[in-house]
């Protein structure tokens, strides 16, 4: 039962919440065909009733509650039949498709929140794909990227130069490149870095001297000791980190 109810937990929120009622959104309010719109509605009403099934032996009362204001549904989601796997949905194309977007939209996603991007600027995205079939995907799926990511995307073969002050990120051979002069203050934000490495570094020194410290190393227990190994070990991450952000921000 744990299993499963993990398995649910992780699709609903991590697929069905996350990614296709946000993707759906243009399709639903976007300017679209009558025929995409009522697709998508169909799509989100046939996966919320099948998840709902799912979910009734593990939440019965919640479950119902829901199913009583489904259209076209039964009269009690308790003698609903158990849904069965849709084999002639399976697309394994499409599946890989998704997941390219997917990787590309974390990666943007990302590097928003490393280089502090305010939430509500839109930035210019640079994305360089060789593979052609790749590019033709993007060119026709991108919006959904663009939605989700807050970007406007540009989609080239290759880049023969490399934006300056550009942050850059490669998923399944896409690079992307994020030009931050004029979508944050490079100053502030490399002051802020810099302060931040700063603290990082000193308490990095600090923890070192204590593991330096055969003193320290034979008379603490062995859990304490571990637990400072673990903290340098953070902090060491940390301070490559917050460097490789301030290289990016520099330009180098």
């Amino acid at each position: 039962m744990g299993e499963a109810a993990r398995v649910l937990y992780e699709f609903i929120w991590g697929e069905f919440c996350d990614w296709y009622i946000e993707l759906s959104k243009p399709r639903l309010y976007g300017k679209t065909s009558p025929r995409d719109r009522e697709t998508a509605q169909h799509v989100l009403a046939s996966v919320l009733k099948g998840t709902l099934e799912l979910l009734h032996p593990f939440m019965p009362f919640i479950t119902e509650e829901i199913w009583q204001h489904l259209p076209g549904r039964g009269l009690t989601i308790m003698r609903s039949p158990w849904p069965k796997p849709g084999r002639e949905l399976e697309d394994e194309g499409a599946e890989k498709e998704m997941e390219l977007l997917m990787d590309i939209t974390k990666a943007i996603r990302h590097i928003r929140s490393e280089m502090n991007v305010p939430p509500g600027r839109k930035a210019e995205v640079l994305l360089a794909a060789p593979d052609e079939a790749v590019r033709a995907l993007l060119n026709r799926d991108g919006v959904y990227v663009s939605v989700l990511a807050g970007a406007v995307l540009k989609v080239f073969p290759g880049l023969k130069t490399v934006p300056e002050q550009a942050a850059h990120a490669v998923t399944r051979g896409v690079e992307i490149f994020v030009p931050l002069k004029g979508l944050i203050d490079v100053d502030k934000e490399t002051a802020r870095l810099q302060k931040e490495l700063a603290l990082v570094e000193k308490d990095l020194v600090r923890v070192r001297g204590k593991l330096g410290n055969p003193g320290f190393l034979g008379k603490a227990p062995a859990g304490v000791v571990a637990k400072e190994r673990a903290k340098e070990d953070e902090l060491s991450q940390k301070q490559s980190a917050i460097g490789k952000r301030l290289a990016m921000l520099q330009g180098n």
